[in-house]
């Protein structure tokens, strides 16, 4: 748990327990454990690093993410974010949700082939890493444990410009697009299906 002593632009004094307080809040659709909620298009927390989920969190809030139309589950985000009224609230909720821990893998949803998945997935080994754990000075999070159902719709997302479609604005998440435009229908689902299985 986050140990901060301090007062918000709100004027609520936040304290070690204050991300848990405002994880309640999350939990309506990411569950209580940050398991997920697939028919809410809620993807699951638990496993997140801290800083992964900090910065998605103020990209909602400034706009850079779920601002386009076609982002459903993006745009309920962006209120969300904006609740947090100050970067201490986003570290705090981001540090509790880091201590979530994955009770047991996402249940599969797709069906692929995971020999070509593999062929696939060398295009992210330069920045996610050969066993998919990510690497934080490259701003490229882990892609373990995730669900298999949000990888596939952030790879569609990103090949159809609905993320990552402003380079000047958010050149990380535009770096993702190059990539997603070598990969069709089927190669998506390949290499997620060979995410799932890393480890």
């Amino acid at each position: 748990m986050l140990s901060i002593v301090s007062v918000s632009s709100t004027g609520i004094a936040v304290t070690q327990n204050r991300g848990q307080d405002i994880y309640r809040f999350c939990a309506v659709c990411h569950g209580d454990h940050g398991e997920g909620k697939a028919d809410l298009g809620a993807p699951r927390l638990a496993g997140m690093e801290r800083w992964y989920v900090e910065e998605q969190l103020t990209k909602f809030k400034q706009g850079l993410r779920g601002t386009h139309p076609q982002d459903v589950a993006g745009m309920r985000m962006r209120p969300m974010a904006k609740f947090l009224k100050s970067n201490t609230e986003i570290k705090a909720v981001s540090a509790h949700i880091a201590e979530l821990k994955p009770k047991q893998r996402s249940a599969a949803t797709l069906t692929g082939s995971w020999v070509k998945g593999e062929m696939h997935y060398k295009m992210c080994v330069a920045c996610h890493g050969v066993n998919g754990r990510g690497n934080s000075q490259l701003k490229a999070p882990s892609l373990v444990n995730k669900s298999d159902w949000y990888l596939l719709t952030q790879l569609r997302n990103y090949k159809a410009g609905i993320r990552g479609g402003d380079p000047i604005k958010d050149p990380v998440a535009s770096s993702m697009r190059p990539i997603t435009t070598t990969l069709d229908q089927q190669a998506m689902i390949d290499v997620v299906v060979y995410i799932q299985g890393l480890k």
